[in-house]
């Protein structure tokens, strides 16, 4: 099928379905892949976005890589795929989810996009800024995590979200939804982490130092921002 570009036009006249996912993504591997290739067949994405966070306040600093590597890892691993790596945050200058997104859907008007976060994200939300606004921006994707989904459903942010849940198998449908809306995705558990091959490698992202380093989506070159972050 044909897919529409920016700044391509009305050809198709319509927006180009576009899930966020955000992540430390310290470093990209395997699990991260594979949920996204599951996440855009499931919501019949045209592409997925990885949004490479220059750092998360919520995360210890110790351990967290560079971002050059952390991007060089995950341009490494969306290779042959639907999936763009990003760290388009460090260019906008933003600290807060909400401020990203708001800012992605005023730069991308041809885009119709949807937030892509894990259960155990979901318990964490209320700790975010303007929470309940980055539901009204854009239709939010929920995938389970083993150990945090009944949890989810437990806190805060489900007492106000609930009575947004859309039924899964209408999820193919999301671009139709009028936020808020929440859908929640089932797959295999992929048991592969970041802390996994942090332990088996800490080191890992030595094989990116010295090289230049450019944006897939904003096509800039990085360099490595002042300390900022995500909640």
């Amino acid at each position: 099928m044909a897919r529409a570009r920016d700044g391509a036009g009305p050809a198709l006249n319509r927006k180009i379905p576009t899930g966020l996912l955000g992540g430390s993504f310290n470093p990209a591997h395997g699990g991260h892949r594979a949920i996204s290739l599951n996440v855009i067949e499931a919501l019949g994405l045209d592409e997925l976005w990885w949004l490479v966070s220059p750092g998360n306040p919520l995360k210890p600093k110790a351990g967290m890589a560079p971002l050059p590597a952390r991007l060089g890892s995950a341009r490494r691993m969306a290779r042959r795929s639907p999936i763009r790596a990003t760290a388009i945050e460090a260019e906008l200058g933003t600290r807060y989810t909400v401020d990203t997104l708001k800012r992605l859907v005023r730069r991308y008007p041809n885009r119709r996009f949807i937030w892509i976060m894990g259960a155990d994200n979901l318990v964490q939300l209320p700790q975010w800024r303007d929470w309940r606004e980055i539901a009204r921006l854009m239709p939010i994707a929920v995938v389970a995590r083993p150990g945090y989904n009944d949890r989810a459903h437990a806190r805060r942010a489900m007492g106000w979200l609930r009575r947004f849940v859309r039924p899964a198998d209408q999820k193919s449908h999301w671009t139709d939804w009028r936020p808020p809306a929440l859908v929640f995705l089932r797959f295999s558990p992929d048991v592969r982490s970041a802390t996994a091959i942090r332990q088996a490698n800490p080191r890992w992202f030595e094989r990116y130092e010295g090289r230049a380093m450019r944006d897939p989506l904003t096509r800039s070159w990085l360099v490595e921002p002042t300390e900022k972050g995500r909640i």
